[in-house]
């Protein structure tokens, strides 16, 4: 069955910005690209820290807070320091940035985000250097797919090559994520596994399971769906 890892769902065409990237070339970057945040790298293209609008906006609001409660003499409140808009990435950013390999697995990368908070990942090599990006939009991703390419993972990736059951001896039919699977199998716990595997294949919303098995001369059963 095909593991999914980061590099399956990241995107390589990473826009980043140096440390001594300026304020208002931030805000161009964010902009231009249309994202909220962005990689920053050190002169070898190794990430050393993430600066995002919220890094932006704290920027912004660097001013004294006004006090809760009413001073018993009246006094004029302390005007607000003007925002700091001379700042380089690196002084703005968030560091050390959470960054992922390319080898790990989707589903690690998926903890981290929850874990750290965060909605982007940058993915990076042994080296430190930048790769590419992921985000919780890709991780949403893999889970709106076509039906044909659900059906090819259960058949090829589930069937034929972690069970070793031969595809002619089961229907696989996807519509709009819902997979029903329909045949004769060897033994039950193979049916089993198979209806367990194909509810983790991406993009699976449940599984309608109508397998039978030899090993019993058992009749195919009522339908049982399985919720993913």
């Amino acid at each position: 069955m095909r593991q999914w890892h980061v590099r399956d769902l990241m995107t390589g065409d990473v826009v980043s910005v140096r440390e001594d990237t300026r304020y208002r070339e931030i805000l161009r970057a964010l902009d231009r690209n249309r994202v909220s945040a962005l990689p920053v790298v050190d002169a070898q293209d190794r990430v050393v820290g993430v600066v995002s609008e919220a890094d932006l906006l704290r920027a912004e609001g660097n001013c004294e807070e006004r006090p809760r409660a009413l001073p018993r003499l009246p006094r004029l409140p302390r005007p607000p320091r003007a925002p700091d808009r001379t700042g380089t990435a690196g002084e703005l950013m968030t560091a050390p940035a959470v960054t992922i390999g390319p080898d790990e697995p989707v589903a690690r990368a998926a903890r981290l985000i929850e874990d750290k908070g965060v909605k982007r990942l940058p993915v990076v090599d042994g080296e430190w250097r930048l790769l590419g990006i992921v985000s919780r939009r890709d991780l949403v991703r893999m889970h709106v797919r076509a039906d044909a390419d659900i059906r090819g993972d259960i058949v090829d990736g589930v069937l034929k090559h972690t069970l070793w059951v031969d595809p002619s001896q089961v229907d696989v039919d996807v519509d709009d994520g819902v997979v029903e699977l329909r045949g004769r199998v060897d033994r039950r716990t193979t049916a089993a596994f198979a209806v367990r595997l194909a509810e983790q294949v991406p993009g699976v919303v449940r599984v309608v399971d109508r397998l039978a098995w030899e090993e019993d001369g058992t009749a195919p059963p009522d339908v049982i769906v399985h919720p993913s």
